[in-house]
């Protein structure tokens, strides 16, 4: 596996833009961004173009879905200071290095991406026979790889999706990563590591390259990492000299996994606006007290004194993201008991969920309010990217020989 400089530790991480969101966007998503904003250089972005993929004869409503969705996440705690926040299709970036890297990528990579036949089979009412949907998930390789990410929050089901980028970087690097000069270069980044630094990795080096030794590659890797005295070209150059690589142009990104969400529709299916279970998060407080209180429960517990099994109820399902142990033993027992009735149990749930949404529907109301702080946000961000978007293809360009080195 070729090694990448993860020093920035940069997180990529977009949506397509569906409009307002919802608590399965919350607690499948956006929860993990809050905390990921803390800890990596992160960029989130709407993927506007994704939705063209699937749905390219509805366009009239992404302009106005995407500036709902960064209302929602700025309301509930996406920090532009900590965050960049930008438009996929406001950084042309993205279209050129999926241009170029669809040069290099074979279609039989494409076409055994899990995705392309689920997305096939589910949206059977679609036309899907365009290269748009075909080449979707190398536009996806092209959004994580213009910012050389070094992770990608992603669930099990987007796993494959981070190992064709890693797929399609390889390659790249393996095809263009031969700079005129290269060891002359590598050699004398090796030399501004200090005496020490350098005899250490010239060491490690020939433990790898000659007796496969794979624990030197990690102490090498942290080795690097931990250099003030090298740029990030030369830490490039250093991590292919490594394995007996040219200059790694573009790093090949790790799947960051995240946690499966427990959220759950209020039907007990996955929430989604598909299925219309869902709950908005800037939704009317009565609308939320009204969808909850009118959730299906246990079929068994058809009058007030028969006892009820919460594992057959979506209210138990809820339980196990907003109530804490007290509460759920105590919701358990009185179903299993007829101690307590429905409505009890879900009064609880209704609690927890308004005390969870005010403070967003609050900061929400106050950006609704002012659109254009939200204009300035987003044009911030994509000022951000389109500075990182732009090195990255000028390596890019220069690797393939399209602009002098």
């Amino acid at each position: 596996m070729a090694l990448q400089p993860t020093t920035n530790k940069r997180v990529l991480s977009g949506m397509r833009p569906t409009g307002a969101l919802h608590l399965g966007h919350y607690h499948g998503v956006l929860k993990n961004w809050l905390e990921l904003q803390h800890s990596y250089d992160c960029f989130f972005f709407v993927a506007d173009w994704h939705a063209l993929t699937t749905h390219y004869d509805e366009t009239t409503h992404i302009a106005g879905d995407t500036l709902d969705m960064v209302v929602d996440w700025l309301a509930v705690g996406i920090l532009p200071a900590s965050s960049h926040i930008f438009v996929q299709s406001h950084v042309p970036e993205h279209a050129e290095l999926h241009l170029l890297l669809s040069m290099i990528t074979p279609l039989s990579w494409l076409e055994r991406v899990p995705s392309y036949k689920d997305q096939q089979e589910k949206l059977k009412g679609k036309d899907l026979a365009t290269y748009g949907f075909l080449g979707y998930p190398l536009l996806q390789s092209a959004d994580i790889l213009i910012y050389k990410a070094g992770a990608v929050p992603v669930g099990e089901d987007q796993v494959a999706h981070v190992e064709l980028t890693r797929e399609v970087a390889r390659r790249f690097n393996h095809l263009y990563g031969n700079e005129p000069d290269f060891e002359e270069k590598a050699e004398a980044a090796i030399s501004k590591m200090g005496k020490k630094g350098a005899r250490l990795y010239r060491q490690l080096r020939k433990r790898y390259t000659e007796q496969g030794d794979a624990e030197a590659i990690d102490i090498a890797r942290a080795l690097l990492e931990e250099q003030q005295n090298i740029s990030l070209g030369d830490k490039e150059r250093l991590f292919g000299y490594l394995e007996g690589f040219g200059k790694i142009i573009l790093p090949e990104p790790a799947a960051l996994l995240t946690k499966q969400s427990k959220m759950v529709g209020l039907d007990g299916q996955k929430m989604s606006k598909s299925y219309n279970n869902t709950i908005g998060l800037r939704e009317d407080p009565d609308s939320v007290d009204k969808k909850i209180r009118t959730m299906p429960t246990d079929p068994a517990r058809v009058r007030r004194s028969d006892p009820g099994d919460p594992e057959k109820c979506p209210v138990w399902a809820l339980h196990q993201v907003y109530s804490d142990d007290d509460i759920k033993n105590k919701v358990h027992e009185g179903c299993t008991t007829a101690g307590i009735g429905c409505l009890d149990c879900k009064r609880y749930i209704i609690d927890a969920v308004q005390a969870e949404l005010q403070p967003i529907r609050e900061r929400a109301q106050q950006y609704l309010t002012d659109p254009g702080s939200v204009q300035a946000i987003i044009d911030e961000g994509c000022d951000a990217a389109r500075e990182v978007a732009r090195d990255t293809l000028e390596d890019v360009r220069k690797a393939l020989g399209l602009i002098e080195r």
